[in-house]
């Protein structure tokens, strides 16, 4: 308790990303690139035996973190100490570690293990989430609510309608999620200024055996891709492009967050409030909106990380410079796991998500009359009406009536002054027939089936293996 806690770690991140950006899963990683190098540089003739490499594979997961943290106070570099605390228990195959690669091989390379493996279980939490508010939508689909614009109220939409705008953002991240992994690329073997002027003399300057051993090891680990140059280091564009994408995908979390906490406030909408969970240490009555809150935090937190990225890339001389590594540490998993507690904030939401439908419909009729009006002039005119005068006789009605609201807090009583008007000719029970919500809601019914349909379900029918996501909330 008396040194500094990522609360990232603490309160907020699933365990699973957390093992993604893990001192143990990076470095057996590096292990894991070593040996399939000295692999790959066997089968094409190099002069390593079958017995080092068995030794490597025997100790791959026996790693001495205090020894390698002593080799790195002494050498001042973190490859080369790792280098040597596997040599120590692997000793025969010491001297063929790391052969002809460059600190980068295995630091790069991770980097983008841990990223494409970190995209891919953002890709789940956003299958989930796309399901919750998909199935969300569905059910609320005819529930008319009060539009707003510029927080005021507009024509009428419907409960599940909104939740498509919600969705739509997050497949716009999504599809721009998809085609990251599908481009993303391998750094490779390239060597120390990506001319892989090394592995020339260890092949006697073969070229193919170069290109083979470059697109074996990518495709060992899973990547088809791999990049066609480089310099010392994959370009960091990538850093800055990945940062951008969990940054789009907070944007779209913090603008669903905004509008449950201004629908909590309007007591429309409420995200999950526990039994024994305290909203206010003073005032026992709140029920904030904890949950929507964090997302907001943390979302804001993210997005500024994007800007830290592009820095990086936009500043990097030639063939590379060290400049990026304390930012990388920083920024990359952080981003990350900030986006996985995000996504599991979402996912919990929804899961507990209530709508207060008489809370709804009370709004509504507090400012349908107004909007009705229009559809009164017409029907007035349809009647024999003078277009003009009767829109004066409106006008009227509606000022005194807004008076009521506003200047004496009372009721909405428009329509019953329309009803009481003996020199309007609609019969009035026309004018109760104007003020169901649903001749107000145009096609947003319709809109949100063919939306969940064409946009939605083709991703939860392709990805319907990753549906299902235990979702609690760590504090």
């Amino acid at each position: 308790m008396n040194s500094y806690k990522n609360p990232l770690e603490e309160r907020y991140s699933s365990e699973e990303m957390l093992y993604n950006f893990s001192p143990e899963n990076k470095f057996r990683n590096w292990r894991k690139l070593w040996i399939a190098l000295a692999e790959i540089e066997k089968d094409l003739g190099l002069n390593i035996s079958s017995e080092q490499i068995q030794e490597l594979k025997d100790q791959a997961e026996n790693i001495d973190y205090g020894k390698a943290a002593e080799y790195e106070k002494k050498f001042r570099h973190d490859v080369m100490a790792h280098v040597h605390a596997y040599g120590d228990v692997a000793p025969s195959a010491k001297g063929i570690i790391h052969l002809g690669a460059t600190s980068a091989f295995v630091g790069d390379n991770t980097d983008l293990i841990q990223m494409r493996d970190g995209l891919l279980i953002v890709r789940k939490q956003l299958v989930n989430v796309i399901k919750k508010l998909s199935d969300f939508a569905i059910q609320y689909k005819d529930m008319p609510t009060l539009g707003f614009t510029h927080f005021q109220p507009a024509q009428l939409t419907t409960v599940g309608k909104r939740a498509t705008l919600w969705l739509q953002s997050l497949i716009l991240d999504f599809e721009e999620l998809e085609f990251f992994l599908e481009t993303l690329r391998f750094r490779g073997v390239k060597g120390t200024t990506g001319t892989a002027a090394s592995f020339l003399e260890l092949f006697n300057g073969d070229y193919s055996k170069i290109k083979h051993l470059d697109k074996e090891l990518s495709a060992r680990f899973g990547f088809p891709k791999v990049f066609g140059v480089s310099g010392q280091t994959y370009d960091r564009k990538i850093d800055a492009k990945v940062v951008a994408l969990l940054s789009n995908i907070a944007q779209s979390a913090h603008k669903f967050s905004n509008d449950l906490r201004l629908l909590q406030n309007l007591k429309e909408i409420e995200e999950p409030f526990e039994k024994n969970q305290i909203g206010s240490s003073a005032m026992a009555y709140k029920r904030n909106p904890m949950r929507s809150e964090r997302i907001g935090a943390l979302a804001k937190f993210v997005m500024s990380l994007s800007s830290s990225s592009a820095m990086v890339a936009s500043t990097q001389w030639f063939e590379r410079t060290l400049d990026d590594s304390a930012n990388k540490r920083l920024t990359i998993p952080q981003a990350f796991l900030a986006i996985d507690a995000i996504l599991l904030i979402w996912n919990n939401i929804m899961d507990g998500i209530v709508v207060y439908e008489n809370r709804i419909s009370k709004h509504i009729m507090d400012e349908l009359p107004f909007m009705a009006t229009e559809y009164i002039i017409m029907e007035e005119v349809k009647a024999g009406g003078d277009r003009q005068e009767i829109h004066e006789i409106i006008r009227i009605h509606s000022m005194e009536a807004s008076k009521k609201v506003k200047i004496e807090g009372k009721e909405n009583d428009l329509i019953e002054r329309i009803m009481n008007d003996n020199s309007l000719k609609m019969e009035k029970s026309k004018i109760m027939e104007v003020l169901d919500p649903k001749n107000f809601i145009g096609f947003a019914p319709i809109q949100t089936e063919e939306f969940i349909k064409n946009e939605a379900q083709p991703i939860l029918e392709k990805y319907s293996g990753e549906i299902g996501l235990e979702a609690d909330l760590k504090v």
